[in-house]
């Protein structure tokens, strides 16, 4: 859906903003796009959504080169910025016709697409309300629905839960991912690492201009996970357990510490299933039995030079 390929940006002949930067995020998932402060990030969302151009590089929406076109690479994006403009004597529905029009959607067909986004983000019966009388998650959710007027290609999203309380982000990741199942393709920029690890099904992580790391969640999480030990526990039959374990050829040590024992185990993921039915099936009860994992924040840290926890990234 979009790919970036080679893309530099120079702010007053100082260093690269962006230094060639290379990025893809697939039809259909849901992108989490992180870096610390100075990355390259905001710079990033500004040219994908047309709002500043490269100095040099290629980008493709849809399979088409929008590079030096502005107008269609617009056209095809709907955009959540982290300070959006609300027009509070309007009400809901008027905010929504009136975007609709901007985008060339007039009279009926603007009401019509209008009440068929507020269905999207849940908003339905809200329509005659002030914007100025809404909570902000709901603000931010009547944003969400002003991006959807044109049908995106990509939803670009920067920073959408600032300010916004623990229950309202729930809320928003859950609309976010079921947005994601009916078919739209999201990229979304968040310093919430915790967030995002839950609900994305890809990850970028730019640092100094570049990225250092992308590709599935679940597969990034995997490959820094299966260097920690499993960490097992059983109730009965300690010694049978730890032989059992011992003996497997994939275990290259093992530590004990009552009935918790912790196994350094290079299989697969179907060999580790293997090793819980054999000790299963020899009788020991088996309470806990997984890899110990690691955290995005700690694999954020690693790439991007050790920012402490509580910063914003």
């Amino acid at each position: 859906m979009l790919r970036i390929e080679k893309l530099y940006k120079r702010y007053n002949r100082k260093e690269n903003a962006l230094d060639g930067l290379d990025m893809e995020v697939e039809k259909g998932e849901l992108y989490g796009f992180v870096g610390p402060n100075g990355a390259g990030k905001t710079t990033t969302l500004r040219i994908i959504t047309g709002l500043l151009k490269p100095d040099s590089g290629e980008i493709w929406l849809d399979g088409q080169r929008t590079t030096k076109d502005m107008k269609l690479q617009k056209s095809m994006i709907g955009f959540v910025p982290d300070f959006f403009g609300l027009y509070e004597n309007l009400t809901v529905i008027e905010y929504l016709e009136f975007f609709a029009a901007a985008y060339g959607i007039y009279q009926k067909a603007g009401t019509v697409r209008s009440y068929e986004v507020l269905e999207l983000v849940n908003l339905r019966g809200m329509e005659e309300v002030f914007v100025d009388e809404m909570s902000r998650g709901m603000q931010q959710r009547l944003c969400l629905a002003r991006a959807l007027l044109n049908q995106p290609k990509l939803l670009v999203l920067d920073e959408p839960n600032s300010g916004l309380d623990p229950r309202t982000r729930k809320e928003f990741q859950l609309l976010l991912q079921q947005l994601q199942k009916e078919g739209y393709t999201i990229l979304i920029s968040s310093h919430i690492l915790s967030e995002l690890s839950d609900m994305c099904t890809s990850i970028g992580i730019i640092n100094q201009g570049k990225m250092v790391l992308q590709g599935k969640i679940d597969h990034i999480m995997l490959s820094i996970d299966s260097s920690n030990p499993l960490r097992i526990t059983v109730l009965n039959k300690i010694k049978q357990a730890v032989r059992l374990i011992r003996a497997n050829p994939q275990v290259e040590r093992i530590s004990v510490e009552e009935n918790k024992i912790a196994a350094w185990f290079s299989g697969s993921r179907e060999e580790e299933a293997r090793l819980l039915r054999e000790l299963v099936d020899a009788g020991i009860l088996v309470v806990a039995f997984a890899r110990e994992h690691n955290s995005l924040e700690s694999l954020f840290f690693h790439l991007t030079g050790g920012v402490r926890e509580g910063e914003e990234v």
